[in-house]
């Protein structure tokens, strides 16, 4: 039976600690699917297909013989039903710390109820990586700050070109 493994997130952008998840959850699962959510209540300042066409750029180059093949596919319903939809018998969430454990241990729990045919697995994030945050990467990006510390060339050069217009 082929692990597959569930990786959901808004990724308004993608940072480096979501590739640090994306890295350690492929060698945890066979195929790992990157979920990124349409979720419009959130007002993302990228569009889907933005947000979809960053997270292809910059899992691309992930291959090799010990690390899961990655898809990524946008889902707009409840985290368990695409989770059952794709096969996966895992939820990966990434921790920063306890302000996070809390959200998402209640989260876990909920999902646990909808279905509990899938198991909520956290990976803390590295110690470098604590502190990012999507909302404070776009915020400094914003006022003109460099974020280079806190994502890609890529994606850094994507922000400064989104508040540019």
């Amino acid at each position: 039976m082929q692990r597959i493994g569930v990786y959901p997130g808004t990724f308004d952008p993608i940072h480096n600690g979501h590739i640090d998840i994306i890295q350690r959850a492929t060698r945890l699962v066979d195929k790992l699917v990157i979920a990124v959510a349409i979720n419009e209540d959130k007002g993302p300042l990228f569009s889907l297909q933005e947000r979809v066409e960053m997270m292809r750029a910059e899992t691309e180059r992930m291959t090799g013989p010990d690390v899961a093949s990655i898809e990524i596919v946008p889902f707009k319903n409840l985290v368990t039903q695409f989770a059952e939809e794709m096969g996966a018998q895992v939820i990966i969430r990434g921790l920063r710390g306890v302000a996070d454990f809390d959200y998402e241990f209640q989260m876990a729990g909920m999902n646990a109820r909808l279905n509990p045919r899938v198991e909520t697995i956290f990976l803390m994030s590295e110690a470098s990586n604590q502190a990012i945050a999507s909302k404070l990467i776009r915020e400094i990006a914003r006022l003109g700050g460099d974020v280079a510390d806190f994502t890609t060339p890529a994606v850094s050069a994507k922000l400064s070109k989104a508040f540019a217009r």
